[in-house]
């Protein structure tokens, strides 16, 4: 663009942006006043610019958005190519349109963990006391199952331990409880993105060991008997076993692209809140927010099917041979092979990043909504 300074140009594209504008940068030809010291990075601005598109973002989103860091491994903030001549030194100008959606979502990462710590956890209903006469139980095995299982049974007085507990080891096919290891790590500290876990996973023909069920019954075992250590492989058979009619929660199924999303916000929030206090807010405050996410839940695909197969079978005739009470159909373990024949969904980039844009407004419009109260 000839005879068009590249520094006014681009204060002129913050300043659309800023009103709510959508044009890209390389479509951009007004001009604009200085309004800062320096520019917002391209990876700020575009993601604005995403925002724009997908909604009406408020002020203070966008004044955060525009002074937002991009946490983690990734770029630095980078110059929109055009704004000027550029240095000899550090990474090269861009064109924002063309970044990659991941670096984009580093950004919105960070923002999303300013709002968990600012949101707090919802208010949570006290105990009901203790019934003294209470089946004596400790849930161990699938985290994912367990947890609100656990926190359930809590609710309702009937908290685990004590003296003489049934150690209830949960369990479910093996795919799934592939997907749930790795689940339950996105909500507790984040850990590697879900191909960079499996896969070695699978290239050692190895058990995730969140969903070890042949270690956590062996190690109880050691401690209490064989005889009050079971396998629950039929949810439905949970609650007379834990002393209870009424049915028990299920373990909540986000979409693939929501446990990804989770996982990245989790390694910001590490730098924000200690460990507890982080999946306190990814599981009681994050989490309910991303249940009604668009998208198929995470799957195992179909390249692992040989490797899932052939360990649920060793894991279910081991648990078998030990002599351990199994509550259900053992043979639940074993996932089916036709099932695992079809592409099983896993993250992607442009969906976690549409799913940030969708939790950042969504944010914001709850924060218009407690200022005019």
């Amino acid at each position: 663009m000839n005879g068009v300074d590249g520094h006014r140009r681009a204060w002129g594209w913050v300043a659309h942006l800023r009103g709510g504008g959508t044009t890209p940068w390389s479509a951009w030809a007004g001009q604009g006043e200085r309004r800062g010291a320096y520019l917002p990075g391209a990876q700020q601005l575009e993601l604005l610019r995403r925002l724009n598109l997908a909604g009406s973002p408020g002020p203070g989103l966008v004044e955060r958005v525009l002074a937002a860091s991009a946490p983690g491994r990734g770029s630095p903030d980078l110059e929109l190519v055009g704004a000027d001549g550029g240095s000899a030194f550090g990474p090269r100008p861009v064109d924002p349109a063309g970044l990659p959606d991941a670096e984009l979502t580093r950004v919105a990462s960070s923002l999303l963990a300013d709002d968990l710590v600012a949101a707090g956890t919802p208010p949570r209903r006290s105990p009901a006391l203790v019934r003294p006469w209470r089946t004596r139980y400790r849930l161990v095995g699938d985290p994912w199952l367990a947890d609100p299982v656990r926190d359930a049974l809590i609710a309702r007085g009937r908290p685990p331990g004590g003296r003489g507990s049934t150690i209830l080891v949960l369990g479910t096919d093996l795919a799934t409880m592939v997907t749930d290891a790795w689940t339950s790590r996105a909500f507790d500290d984040g850990g590697p993105a879900w191909r960079e876990w499996l896969d070695p996973l699978a290239a050692a023909r190895a058990l995730p060991r969140r969903v070890n069920l042949e270690r956590a019954a062996a190690t109880w075992t050691e401690r209490v008997g064989a005889a009050r250590v079971g396998i629950v492989v039929d949810a439905a058979r949970l609650p007379r076993l834990v002393g209870l009619r009424r049915p028990l929660p299920a373990a909540p199924r986000p979409a693939a692209d929501a446990v990804d999303l989770a996982r990245r916000v989790a390694a910001v929030l590490g730098i924000l809140v200690l460990p507890p206090r982080r999946a306190e807010l990814l599981r009681h405050t994050l989490l309910p927010r991303l249940l009604d996410a668009p998208g198929r839940p995470l799957a195992v695909p179909a390249e692992h099917a040989d490797w899932v197969v052939e360990r649920a079978t060793r894991l279910r005739d081991v648990l078998l041979r030990a002599g351990y009470a199994v509550h259900g159909d053992p043979d639940l373990l074993v996932p089916r092979r036709a099932d695992l024949t079809v592409a099983g969904a896993e993250p992607t980039e442009a969906g976690v990043l549409g799913l940030a844009v969708r939790l950042l407004l969504g944010w914001d419009r709850s924060a218009d909504r407690e200022e005019q109260r």
